[in-house]
């Protein structure tokens, strides 16, 4: 289900899904999270945490649209070695965003989404994929293109 995220709104169709991965290899950590981004989740990271009888984990957590919930389950008992997992709805605010492009000195676009809260611009970020591949095409640091995209982006943006 295609959300419009041009208007900052209150989610309410969210679910969040955790699982605890206490013996599973941590090499297969990167799948599990391209299948689950791949299948529709919106976000997938991993904490760190320990079990009983001391035993470092791993604490996998999605989240997802309700609609996509069983086919979350599905990579998860496929693709992990969990016998289960817990998942309850939760409310997510989001942003209004927007996007507008700058052009760097160096010759190449960084394309920057914009966070608007209460109708005020709020947060500028520039998409990594772009900035990564001017910082490797250029060998400077990602870090000096990531400082003159939200430069360009702030004065365009600023009265």
């Amino acid at each position: 289900m295609a959300m419009n995220h041009y208007c900052e709104h209150d989610d309410h169709e969210m679910m969040k899904i955790e699982v605890n991965l206490d013996d599973m290899n941590p090499e297969w950590l990167g799948i599990v999270m391209e299948k689950l981004f791949c299948a529709g989740a919106n976000d997938v990271y991993y904490s760190s945490i320990y079990m009983k009888k001391s035993r470092p984990a791993v604490l996998l957590h999605i989240l997802v649209h309700r609609d996509k919930l069983e086919k979350m389950m599905e990579i998860v008992f496929e693709e992990t070695t969990t016998f289960g997992l817990r998942y309850y709805p939760v409310s997510c605010y989001r942003l209004g965003r927007s996007w507008i492009t700058v052009d760097t000195k160096w010759g190449e676009p960084v394309r920057i989404k914009i966070g608007i809260f209460r109708e005020k611009t709020v947060q500028f970020s520039p998409e990594y994929e772009d900035c990564a591949k001017i910082a490797r095409e250029k060998g400077i640091p990602l870090k000096e293109v990531y400082r003159e995209a939200l430069r360009l982006a702030e004065s365009e943006n600023c009265p």
